[in-house]
């Protein structure tokens, strides 16, 4: 059985998060929640997301500042995440990509572009570790040649 694409939503506002797993919920994944950045920290520290659905206004630790930690860390450098933000300049947009968020949505969340943004970086996410896994079989059957 394969296992259900794992999602964390990180967003102090309980509506919106409320939001957000009744958008999810109609498809098959396995969601959890965190209230706010270190909240988050945690929960990916013990419970791997495949996706993080990211608030960047958030107290205590910014979406931001939860984006920087995880990409700085090898082991979570390499899961999805979706920056959503209520912000629309230009430069909240470009402190978002420094951040190293793979994509961001703008509040109001519109369902279908929500839909397809999760699913496009899910998939993109499985195709990578697919690579990964050929990979490192390549190496393995490399290392294992006689010389």
């Amino acid at each position: 059985m394969v296992p259900l694409p794992r999602i964390l939503i990180a967003d102090d506002d309980p509506l919106g998060t409320e939001l957000l797993e009744a958008y999810l919920g109609e498809s098959e994944y396995d969601l959890r929640t965190a209230g706010d950045g270190e909240q988050a920290l945690q929960l990916v520290a013990t419970w791997k997301p495949d996706l993080i659905l990211l608030d960047v206004m958030m107290p205590r630790i910014s979406g931001f500042e939860v984006c920087k930690s995880l990409r700085s860390n090898p082991a979570t450098r390499d899961i999805s995440i979706l920056m959503i933000t209520a912000l629309d300049q230009p430069s909240d947009m470009d402190r978002a990509v420094e951040a190293g968020t793979d994509d961001f949505i703008s509040k109001p969340i519109n369902k279908t572009e929500l839909l397809l943004r999760v699913r496009s970086l899910l998939r993109s996410r499985q195709n990578q570790l697919g690579l990964d896994r050929t990979l490192a079989y390549i190496e393995g059957v490399e290392h294992s040649k006689p010389n």
